[in-house]
């Protein structure tokens, strides 16, 4: 789904010498682990923390304390605002200290008071987000969620465990989504939205009286290049999921034999038939 970095960066000492050889500048007043490996061009500032087992991938910025922890494995480019918590233990009763990881790729941006939770044994042992993602205020992802790319959290948006949010969705402002939840690509969730089931690929879902699918995300979807004939196709089916009189078996047979050549409306129905919570209608 994402490109998750892998490759380790050379080990670096928190002494000035050894900053200044490696290329990275820490302010005195930060506190960096001596087993954290810190790439050149990191800037880390004042009050910050870097924890044990962490590494710091090329040019990435620690505002003034904002919190790594570790294990973690973080690649380029990410910003770490102030009062930011990555990489803490998870907030599970189940977990014993065993050990477990936090992976984030490049290009993130981790806003003010952002928490975010390493994985459980349970869960595979890792907490995983890709590259380009903002995470505004606020908001919070729980262990061993696995976070796509080009994703916006709005303040306070709030995964539980084990969520699974794919490339390009958007979670509105103070949703929760509970554990074990996915939400497909490109979909858009409304503020306030609270999410116990999947979210369908290319939708839009928001709370009035309950929360429902409103259809397609055509805003969302145009902003970013769909071309007309990929939204019509996309538009037919959420009519055939959502308006029609069929059931949800009915309407992805009626999918296929209606829209065979759409790999969109293929990759809804996957999304649709794989689903274990249910689905957002």
């Amino acid at each position: 789904m994402t490109k998750i970095p892998t490759k380790e960066a050379a080990p670096a000492s928190t002494t000035a010498q050894a900053q200044n050889t490696a290329g990275w500048h820490a302010d005195p007043r930060a506190s960096i682990s001596s087993s954290a490996r810190i790439g050149a061009g990191v800037h880390i500032g004042p009050w910050a923390v870097v924890g044990d087992e962490v590494d710091l991938g090329e040019g990435c910025q620690l505002l003034p304390h904002a919190v790594v922890l570790g294990p973690a494995r973080i690649g380029r480019d990410n910003t770490f605002y102030s009062f930011c918590s990555v990489g803490a233990v998870p907030q599970d009763l189940k977990f014993a200290g065993e050990r477990s990881e936090l992976v984030i790729g490049d290009g993130n941006q981790f806003r003010e008071c952002v928490t975010i939770s390493r994985g459980t044994h349970h869960g595979g042992g890792a907490t995983r987000i890709g590259d380009s993602n903002l995470f505004m205020a606020y908001s919070h992802v729980g262990h061993d969620c696995q976070i796509g790319s080009h994703i916006i959290f709005v303040n306070g948006a709030t995964l539980a465990g084990h969520v699974t949010v794919e490339d390009y969705a958007n979670v509105g402002a103070f949703s929760p989504v509970h554990q074990f939840c996915r939400i497909g690509r490109y979909a858009y969730i409304a503020a306030s939205t609270v999410i116990t089931q999947d979210v369908p690929p290319f939708g839009m879902v928001v709370t009035e009286r309950e929360t429902h699918c409103v259809g397609a995300n055509k805003v969302g979807l145009q902003r970013r290049g769909f071309s007309a004939e990929r939204m019509h196709a996309i538009e037919q089916a959420f009519r055939l999921l959502l308006r029609s009189k069929l059931n949800t078996s009915q309407a992805l047979e009626q999918m296929r034999e209606t829209l065979p050549g759409s790999e969109d409306v293929k990759e809804l129905i996957a999304f649709i038939e794989a689903a274990e919570r249910g689905l957002v209608k």
